[in-house]
């Protein structure tokens, strides 16, 4: 990240017109070589060393730039600011400091921590999804700013999906969920609320729609790896949010044609297909006309809502 701000002050600064005395960038490069050699032989010592040094010719850069910009134009000088700003954030951030900058270019970007030990963390935003109990469909699609807790997330997550398909009549009923959404029954009311924290009260088919929470994750790994929910190349929170959705509608398209693939095989029904179409036009229509406003504000989906309609 040190690096990456040098070179963008460095190139901003050409750009503008500025002659600066040194830009570092043959040292700057030796730097992120050494420095990528030391972290991957857990060499800490001298890694310390070079970030030092990082720091040094990032903070000498900024300085000389700030004193040399007052001779631009005020636009200019506007265009260059929030970037120093940027600089600055990042020069002078350290380990353990709360609300870090990740990336220079998007500042809206967290680290969220999966707990896993192959990745245990991941950057970007969270995203809600719920998925219809039956069908598998992808019934909301929300990101949430900030990395809220995922108990928290749930209640705006099924006003979207009661505004999705407010048009087909149908309501969510009952949402089954992980751990991770205990103590919000309250929150949700009158939509009710199925963990594995209940087991011992539930009834027997409530225990068969338990066993179908898992059928969310392979949603998961399909919308980031197949649809592209792994990296958004929209702009802002505004930009997450509308990717969010649109990821999930091509999941949902993809599942459609394989749907009409099988029953439009020999002996299938070819009334389904235009019926499947009818519906889903709809469902489209309803959502994209209705989208501006259940977007949240602003790629990493954990413990999401397995929602069962009716």
């Amino acid at each position: 990240m040190l690096e990456v701000a040098r070179t963008k002050i460095a190139r901003l600064a050409k750009r503008a017109g500025l002659k600066l005395k040194m830009t570092h960038e043959r040292e700057g490069q030796s730097l992120r070589r050494r420095a990528g050699g030391y972290a991957h032989a857990k060499q800490f010592k001298r890694l310390r060393q070079v970030v030092r040094r990082q720091r040094t010719i990032l903070g000498v850069l900024l300085r000389e730039v700030q004193r040399k910009m007052t001779t631009l134009a005020q636009a200019a000088q506007d265009q260059l600011r929030p970037w120093l700003e940027r600089a600055e954030r990042i020069r002078s951030q350290r380990l353990h400091d709360k609300n870090k900058l990740y990336a220079l270019h998007a500042p809206e970007v967290e680290c969220i921590s999966k707990g896993k030990a192959r990745k245990p963390y991941e950057f970007g935003v969270k995203v809600s999804l719920a998925v219809a109990h039956k069908s598998g469909l992808i019934v909301g699609a929300r990101s949430f700013p900030g990395n809220p807790f995922d108990g928290h997330t749930l209640a705006q997550q099924l006003e979207q999906t009661g505004n999705l398909l407010q048009d087909l009549g149908v309501k969510p009923k009952t949402a089954v969920v992980d751990l991770g959404y205990r103590g919000v029954d309250c929150d949700i009311a009158p939509v009710e609320l199925i963990h594995r924290g209940k087991y011992k009260s539930l009834n027997a088919q409530q225990r068969r729609w338990l066993k179908r929470r898992q059928a969310i994750e392979p949603t998961i790994g399909h919308t980031k790896h197949d649809h592209r929910m792994d990296k958004c190349w929209l702009k802002g929170s505004e930009g997450d949010a509308l990717h969010a959705v649109l990821c999930a509608a091509g999941f949902n398209i993809r599942w459609l044609l394989r749907a009409l693939r099988r029953q439009l095989q020999p002996g299938g029904l070819k009334n389904l297909y235009f019926a499947v179409i009818a519906v889903w036009a709809a469902c489209l229509a309803a959502s994209m006309a209705g989208l501006s406003g259940l977007m949240g504000a602003d790629a990493d989906p954990s413990r999401q809502p397995l929602l069962r309609t009716a």
